[in-house]
């Protein structure tokens, strides 16, 4: 799913760092705004992107480090996570352990460089958004996003993944499509 040039450790350092620029940004008095995501605040965006890619790792029997708490301090939370998956990214025995994915055989590097960078995207907007930051998302990420999207096909709408897509104008910009058809309004 990345570049034929970009390893998953690349890909995620990179959609690593933009979320976590996203993350030190958010004004302290804003966690607890609401996000895009039905019944999430901010804080809970971040909980999520933590949580599930503490999971991930598990079903190869790894482990991430245990964080501080999200409730407690959102961006060292998330640093504690991000740090510990690129450790697990970064050595190519670790990242290639494979398990039996929804899609089928697979390796840890893969599902992250897929599913989890595109979380990063996708959650880094809506974090943006519930809490006033830029909601930008670069031009070759959104590229991504998007085909990442058509590759999951009508597994997107799974529960607990995307809602039903939104109705935007034809002539709008390809973010707001993009995110439309992820169920969320730009």
């Amino acid at each position: 799913m990345t570049s034929t040039t970009e390893t998953p450790a690349a890909h995620y350092r990179d959609l690593a760092a933009k979320f976590t620029k996203r993350v030190e940004s958010v004004p302290a008095a804003r966690w607890d705004d609401a996000s895009p995501c039905d019944g999430w605040t901010a804080r809970d965006v971040v909980r999520h992107v933590i949580d599930t890619q503490r999971y991930i790792v598990t079903v190869v029997d790894l482990e991430l480090p245990e964080p501080p708490s999200v409730d407690d301090d959102p961006v060292a939370a998330w640093a504690a996570t991000r740090d510990g998956m690129q450790e697990i990214l970064d050595d190519p025995a670790k990242a290639g352990r494979e398990y039996d994915g929804h899609f089928g055989r697979t390796e840890l590097g893969k599902t992250v460089d897929s599913f989890y960078c595109f979380d990063l995207v996708v959650h880094g907007w809506d974090l943006a958004r519930a809490t006033g930051l830029d909601e930008t998302i670069p031009a070759d990420d959104l590229t991504w996003v998007g085909g990442v999207a058509e590759q999951l096909g009508d597994n997107i709408r799974t529960a607990g993944v995307c809602g039903p897509a939104v109705d935007v104008p034809a002539d709008s910009d390809e973010q707001t499509r993009v995110l439309a058809f992820l169920g969320r309004k730009a």
